[in-house]
């Protein structure tokens, strides 16, 4: 468990997830290999990836097995339908299947596991990625110990997108030790002085229940809108355009219904908020894990991390932050109530307290605001705003310390690409409306 062999100038870390510091070790001493890492890839819990110049794209997906190499296998048996270099922008389709290569790979200690997620903007434009090594039988998952190479799928559900080698789309995480949770009697000890979720009148007191309950928003604030629907598109998104696209040409904002209710409609996506400000202090992480029925009305394809200080800064001072839910419906309508269990915040310990924390000094992009689109979209247009009692923060605001603001097309640096954590909900199939009460939620 201690890391004084690895990192013999370093005091032994316990178990839990490596901070910043921790990574930067890993990158130091070749356990993380690629040319060019830069620091804004490291963020205080985890690494962001990078594409490499080709992409694959196949038949199928497919698990990598240990019979051969993953690009062998998406070469062989008519799989690849072609190669694409994505050295200079180019264009994914909607709905396509591509394995794509990353920059990084991985020469980790026995000790040391890893665990994937997409990025905040990747999951806000429901771009579909998975992490997979070789060989290996499991999605979004490195082995103690793994050595090789990194591989990405990616499938963009919604729009046509255009990437470029060096773009990151997803992010990685390591540990020590065990990978559990932090238990509820510890939250509820946190959570008794407000110290893990910002509670206000309407939420009421935080619910601890194997993990922090999650509920949806559908009453808003004084914009009125408590959602935004994807509108299929033929035009292309550039991922490195910045603050460029006009949200009407791709989103329809949903107001606020009366009754406080939205009926989600099969083969839409749809971005909303939580009713809760979340808080992560600086020596723990989270991760948002799907509501989970037995009957699999909910499947998630992923979920999202929180970085040590999201909502809460380095010592307390940001009075938490709504977390951004991607939900997306198959074939069964569903009628979504305010206050709705939508999933569990789960905390981990961190091995160490990073470095560096969530928030503006690093380039994070939403540290204090709620209902957003990802950043790719002029935010004049959006509703974007924290507790009804607090300022409301526009992400120009909020990227005032990285944005050059040369124009609607200026560039950020890709520390602004450390945003703010989302996760999807995806319904299962079925032939007839269902319908769950906000206040009759699963147990």
């Amino acid at each position: 468990m201690a890391s004084d062999t690895l990192f013999p100038d370093r005091r032994p870390s316990g178990e839990g997830i490596l901070p910043s510091q921790e990574i930067r070790d890993l990158i130091d001493t070749g356990k993380i290999l690629a040319d060019g890492i830069t620091e804004d890839q490291i963020q205080p819990s985890s690494i962001d990836l990078r594409l490499s110049d080709e992409a694959y794209r196949v038949r199928a997906s497919f698990l990598p097995g240990k019979s051969t190499t993953l690009l062998n296998k998406a070469k062989s048996n008519g799989m690849l339908i072609e190669t694409i270099d994505i050295s200079t922008p180019a264009l994914l389709e909607r709905d396509a299947i591509y394995i794509i290569p990353l920059m990084e790979s991985l020469d980790l200690p026995p000790n040391i596991y890893g665990i994937a997620n997409p990025k905040s903007t990747t999951g806000r434009l429901d771009i579909f990625t998975r992490l997979i090594t070789e060989p290996d039988a499991e999605f979004e998952r490195v082995g103690r110990g793994y050595r090789g190479k990194l591989f990405i799928e990616v499938v963009s559900q919604t729009f046509p997108i255009i990437v470029q080698a060096g773009m990151r789309l997803n992010q990685l995480r390591f540990g020590r030790g065990k990978n559990s949770f932090v238990g509820d009697t510890r939250l509820r000890q946190l959570g008794g002085r407000e110290f893990l979720i910002d509670i206000d009148e309407d939420s009421g007191q935080a619910e601890i229940d194997r993990g922090l309950r999650i509920t949806v928003d559908l009453q808003g604030n004084s914009s009125g809108i408590v959602a935004y629907r994807a509108i299929k598109s033929v035009a292309p998104i550039d991922l490195s355009k910045i603050n460029h696209y006009e949200t009407a040409e791709f989103w329809e904002p949903i107001y606020k219904d009366y009754k406080r209710q939205l009926l989600l409609e099969t083969g839409h996506f749809y971005i909303l908020a939580s009713k809760q400000r979340v808080r992560v202090p600086a020596d723990l992480a989270a991760e948002l894990l799907p509501y989970d029925l037995a009957s699999q009305e909910f499947r998630v394809h992923y979920a999202g991390f929180f970085d040590p200080g999201f909502g809460y800064g380095m010592e307390g001072e940001i009075p938490g932050t709504r977390a951004v839910l991607e939900v997306r419906a198959s074939q069964i309508p569903i009628l979504l109530e305010d206050d709705q269990f939508v999933g569990r915040l789960n905390y981990y310990n961190m091995s160490a307290t990073p470095d560096k924390v969530y928030g503006g000094s690093i380039g994070s992009s939403y540290q204090q605001q709620g209902l957003a689109l990802s950043k790719q979209f002029k935010p004049d247009e959006q509703y974007i705003s924290g507790p009804e009692s607090a300022k409301t923060v526009t992400v120009e605001d909020s990227l005032e310390d990285v944005s050059d603001r040369d124009g609607a097309e200026s560039q950020l640096t890709e520390a602004a690409e450390d945003e703010q954590p989302v996760f999807r909900l995806d319904f299962s199939e079925r032939s007839v409306e269902h319908r769950i009460s906000a206040r009759n939620r699963e147990q």
